[in-house]
């Protein structure tokens, strides 16, 4: 999907962020937790996107989990499989110990997009919208409206298979010059 992007197959910066969903009555009460911020009851989403915002990563845990605490067990395995990953992005809440840890544990920037305290309302952030874009294609899935699955894993897996499908639906769209068809010759009677 990148390099029909015109972009290299392995990304070199990424945007973290975390997104709170309710869970379902079939969700055991183990798995699910309370966001205190968000004053949902269920699970946290934690997903790193490549610039364009194509899932690489994703993790399911508690709400109750810190993104801090999700980072650290999301990166280690994301800088093995990118090893050309050098600049992360993420919000607020990545902030602290997070910031040095990437940088002196795995080489890798975690640069926090922060909000300017003089602005009020919604604005857009540089490089963290494309993260709440992917949410918003991802919640396009009527499962992942609320989280249905008993285990994280399986959940884990509904949201590969939503970005999977839209990849493919975003390829088979492509027209024929995009596409790079060779191009047949006829002869001139």
């Amino acid at each position: 999907m990148r390099k029909t992007e015109g972009r290299d197959a392995e990304p070199t910066a990424a945007i973290i962020d975390s997104q709170s969903v309710k869970a379902d009555a079939t969700v055991k009460n183990d798995s699910r937790g309370f966001d205190s911020g968000k004053k949902i009851n269920g699970r946290k989403r934690h997903v790193v996107t490549d610039c364009l915002g194509l899932v690489l990563t994703v993790l399911v845990t508690p709400a109750s989990t810190t993104d801090r605490d999700a980072a650290r067990t999301m990166l280690p395995p994301l800088r093995e499989t990118c090893r050309k990953l050098k600049l992360v992005w993420a919000d607020g809440s990545y902030t602290g110990y997070l910031v040095d840890w990437a940088a002196q544990t795995l080489d890798l920037a975690l640069q926090v997009v922060k909000r300017s305290d003089d602005t009020s309302g919604f604005t857009v952030l540089p490089r963290r919208w494309v993260i709440e874009r992917s949410f918003a294609w991802l919640m396009r899935s009527r499962r992942l409206a609320r989280d249905y699955e008993a285990r994280t894993d399986s959940s884990e897996a509904m949201i590969l298979w939503s970005m999977t499908m839209m990849m493919s639906r975003r390829l088979a769209r492509r027209t024929p010059t995009q596409q790079q068809r060779p191009r047949i010759l006829t002869r001139a009677a």
